[in-house]
């Protein structure tokens, strides 16, 4: 059994993206409910007609939604592990619970409300155990530290250079110049990008994505029940989510073999995803790549095959993802880097506008639009929708 083309994406509500900690007074809860109800309101359905929760990262409380938006009953509710690497894959769990009859209409949501926690810094705030003692005792707080040291072996391997990373981040801030909803809408300069603060070396102040607050919510159910609704079905062509041993706890091991260590860990999720939807690298008309860092888009680029490993610098700086005149553009909205981090649901929602013909910076003719889940430990995912 396959999910191919038996469940759409209906409904699409966010809040606006805020800037860390500028949210409040609003709750977590309020903006989830928020951004559920405008995604429900948008498919045209109401709070009786879900009877599912897919989630991947938040600690979301099924119950308390529940009796905040007066679900009556709820039939289906999980979780992805992998925190914003699951964030396409959960419309997969969504797809899954609908084909196997376990529910009927599904919410995938996914929020941040950032305060004295901050994600740049969280690994600093785990327990020290013996499975984090590794990067702890060395001085990785972060995330970014931790995948700065893929980043310089790539460079060390393929010859990638910051030039490379520069060209991530200036070609995605220019896709955000032109979207309100964008949280940086100054437009950068390669000088600007070399003046920046290296925050672990070689990634710099820009290379980290956004800081941000916000809730983004997608309503799926049958391609049958889809006809019916207010938008347009957008297909939910493929979804995968694992990955393969040996990139196994990403950052948090660091054993792999080297030509996975200098990867973003998401090549066995490509080639399940191409091969469920039956498509093809070339067939992608746009795709949201996870930029939590820039050095990571151009591994991910390579994982799925846009371009040989190795080659994912070269390639960005030719201008071949760029929106206008690229080959497949990508981050059409500015990304993580430049419109808003929302634990990757900023590209689910991007790639559902982009299908659906809306978007501010529309592809003409996109067809077929991929999303991938930010690279970190096992499940990855990735999830391709089509009009």
């Amino acid at each position: 059994m396959t999910i191919r083309d038996k469940t759409a994406i209906v409904g699409l509500g966010a809040t606006p993206y805020y800037k860390r900690g500028q949210s409040a007074p609003q709750t977590l809860d309020e903006l989830v409910g928020k951004s559920i109800l405008a995604a429900l309101d948008d498919a045209g359905l109401g709070v009786g007609d879900v009877d599912g929760f897919a989630y991947f990262a938040g600690g979301f409380d099924t119950g308390m939604l529940m009796e905040t938006l007066g679900i009556p009953e709820v039939r289906f509710s999980a979780s992805l592990t992998g925190t914003g690497g699951g964030s396409a894959g959960a419309v997969g769990l969504a797809a899954a619970a609908i084909v196997s009859g376990m529910a009927n209409v599904v919410v995938c949501v996914g929020a941040n409300q950032q305060g004295a926690q901050r994600f740049g810094s969280i690994t600093s705030r785990y327990d020290a155990t013996p499975g984090n003692v590794f990067f702890s005792a060395a001085g990785l707080v972060g995330p970014g530290h931790m995948f700065a040291l893929l980043a310089r072996r790539h460079m060390h391997l393929y010859g990638t250079t910051r030039d490379h990373y520069a060209d991530v981040a200036i070609n995605i801030r220019n896709n955000a110049l032109s979207n309100p909803n964008a949280l940086m809408r100054k437009p950068l300069t390669r000088e600007d990008y070399f003046k920046a603060p290296l925050l672990a070396d070689p990634h710099c102040l820009y290379d980290f994505c956004l800081e941000s607050d916000g809730a983004i919510a997608v309503i799926v159910t049958s391609a049958e029940r889809a006809r019916d609704l207010r938008q347009p079905p957008v297909r939910v062509l493929a979804s995968a989510h694992g990955g393969a041993r040996d990139w196994g706890r990403s950052i948090y091991w660091m054993n792999m073999p080297d030509e996975i260590f200098a990867s973003s860990g998401h090549s066995a999720v490509a080639r399940n995803l191409y091969a469920m939807a039956q498509v093809n690298p070339s067939d992608i008309d746009v795709a949201q790549i996870y930029d939590h860092f820039s050095s990571q888009v151009i591994m991910q680029l390579e994982d799925y095959g846009f371009c040989e490993r190795g080659e994912g610098g070269p390639f960005v700086s030719s201008g071949a993802t760029a929106f206008q005149g690229g080959q497949i553009p990508i981050n059409t909205d500015g990304g993580q880097l430049s419109c808003g981090y929302v634990w990757g649901m900023t590209h689910v929602r991007e790639a559902v506008e982009q299908i659906r013909g809306v978007a501010v910076n529309q592809v003409v003719g996109a067809e077929l639009a991929l999303v991938t889940g930010g690279p970190s430990n096992v499940p990855v995912s990735g999830l391709i929708l089509g009009k």
